[in-house]
């Protein structure tokens, strides 16, 4: 399966966007001067965060449909599993390339 990498780095902006918006007080990590490794560990923490909502739901729905819940129709689970599967698969990749960035980094002389 093949992942967007356009469609995954909108969707990690948007959610960068919504971070910016929550209060910094609270946010352990928001030292003075140190802004951009809070920024990012928050936006990778809540995108992290996101993918395990999404499959937490779909597990959810897969019980409630093979227990016979009659609120719960084939169509949103399949759907649900999907939004899991593809928001894993993004998350991966994106885990993929900051490991490959990160060896790129480090074999680099000094």
């Amino acid at each position: 399966m093949k992942v967007d990498a356009n469609a995954a780095y909108q969707q990690w902006q948007a959610l960068s966007g919504v971070n910016a918006s929550q209060d910094k007080a609270t946010n352990v990590n928001a030292l003075p001067g140190n802004t951009a490794q809070a920024d990012f560990s928050n936006m990778l923490k809540n995108a992290i965060d996101n993918v395990n909502e999404l499959q937490q739901t779909s597990g959810d729905l897969k019980t409630r449909m093979e227990l016979g819940d009659p609120n719960v129709t084939l169509e949103q689970t399949m759907i649900a599993s999907q939004k899991s599967s593809i928001a894993f698969e993004a998350t991966v990749q994106v885990r993929n390339k900051v490991v490959e960035a990160y060896k790129e980094i480090m074999s680099m002389p000094v």
